[in-house]
């Protein structure tokens, strides 16, 4: 089919608003909803109300949809956002502490930049050039401290990583020759070093995801993280319960209840009383009218050791 220019012109608010009644949205407080669409805008929340739509090719909704319904899906997702971003910070933190830790001791504080270290020199130079940028942007008392006091043209890794990104950490551990190291910091957090460098890379794409203010809950992921199969703790059994139209089912490692899954199996090395399911569950109780399946949780999820 050939492509034809984008001719929509921009709407008011109120037509905005005029629009969606006329497709079939029930729209019980007006001003509201006029408010909504100024703060947030139509195109952003319009993610929200697809699922109510019953034909959407004509963009008409289904019998009694609200736009209050959508509203709520709105704001569980960014409560789930919010969830998921205090909960990647503490696993983010811990990461680089414990790479750190082991590279720093068992080889040099400078080992990040030794291109001996790694697989790819062509990658390392690339993470190399990030983290310089980084640093020299950097306007941290320390950094400024250091520069003053040592000759050296970058800081040890402890200084280094308290100013990089979590993307050029994921970038530098996967890169990283296949060291007893690699395998030890990989094996604190009870996986093997190519199954976590496919999460690391995983929650820098769920982070910038949550970061940016997207849309989380019903998200096809574009990253599949790798699934582990020689854990050292159980993982979730039920990976593709979901049936398709055809009558298939498929693997869910592409949607939120992988990644949330990943999230709880990660803390669950750093506190063992981090209550992330009960925080999940308070919140569905919170939305009622969330459907988790379309999120990939499949019938028996609350059955997972994982979750309970």
């Amino acid at each position: 089919m050939s492509k034809v220019p984008y001719s929509k012109t921009a709407l008011t608010y109120e037509d905005q608003l005029r629009q969606l009644k006329l497709r079939g949205l029930i729209v019980e407080d007006q001003q509201k909803a006029l408010h909504l669409l100024e703060v947030i805008s139509y195109y952003r929340l319009s993610g929200y109300w697809y699922p109510l739509l019953s034909d959407k090719l004509n963009h008409r909704f289904k019998q009694n949809a609200t736009f209050e319904a959508a509203f709520s899906i709105y704001k569980f997702d960014r409560e789930l956002r919010l969830l998921v971003l205090r909960e990647l910070e503490k696993i983010e933190v811990a990461i680089r502490a414990k790479m750190i830790y082991i590279l720093s001791h068992r080889l040099t504080p400078f080992w990040y930049l030794d291109s001996s270290n790694f697989l790819s020199q062509h990658k390392h130079s690339s993470a190399l050039e990030k983290m310089k940028a980084e640093y020299h942007r950097s306007d941290e008392e320390f950094v400024q401290s250091f520069r003053n006091k040592y000759s050296d043209p970058m800081p040890p890794s402890w200084m280094m990583f308290e100013v990089s990104s979590f993307g050029t950490l994921s970038t530098l551990y996967s890169n990283l020759k296949v060291f007893r190291e690699k395998r030890e910091i990989a094996k604190y957090f009870g996986l093997s070093d190519v199954v976590f460098s496919s999460w690391l890379h995983s929650i820098v794409y769920l982070r910038n995801i949550c970061a940016h203010h997207t849309r989380l809950w019903n998200r096809e992921m574009q990253i599949q993280p790798a699934i582990p199969r020689n854990s050292s703790r159980p993982f979730i059994k039920y990976l593709n319960e979901i049936p398709t139209e055809t009558g298939h089912s498929m693997l869910l490692n592409n949607k939120v209840y992988f990644f949330l899954s990943m999230i709880i199996y990660l803390m669950e090395s750093i506190n063992l009383n981090h209550a992330i399911p009960g925080k999940f569950k308070a919140l569905l109780a919170k939305y009622p009218n969330i459907d988790t399946q379309a999120m990939g949780f499949p019938v028996a999820w609350q059955k997972e050791n994982l979750w309970k």
